[in-house]
């Protein structure tokens, strides 16, 4: 048998986590977040070629608009990178890059 809820007044701070779990605030503010990281991180000549598109487990996939320019990313740009993102992006383990061309 369950024990009943104490009752009482709810702390204020699990009120709003709820609130934003619910409405999707933190996936937003995330998302932000990897997007300017992802901006300070690239080269300029590259920022409107390429995009971020989300992390799972550790792995950052980045959509680019052309197949050329995503060898290019992956093979003489990727380390330099997935270090300045590592740098920008604290907090969150990110271990590789992964490229895909894309069109938006």
């Amino acid at each position: 048998m369950k024990k009943p809820e104490p009752s009482g007044p709810e702390p204020l701070g699990d009120i709003l986590a709820r609130l934003f779990a619910a409405r999707g605030f933190g996936r937003k503010q995330d998302r932000l977040r990897l997007e300017r990281a992802f901006e300070a991180s690239i080269d300029e000549e590259y920022k409107a070629h390429a995009r971020p598109l989300n992390i799972r487990r550790g792995v950052l996939e980045i959509e680019v608009r052309s197949a050329v320019l995503m060898q290019e990313l992956a093979q003489f740009h990727k380390r330099k990178l997935l270090e300045s993102l590592r740098k920008n992006l604290q907090g969150i383990t990110l271990n590789d890059l992964r490229f895909k061309a894309g069109v938006w």
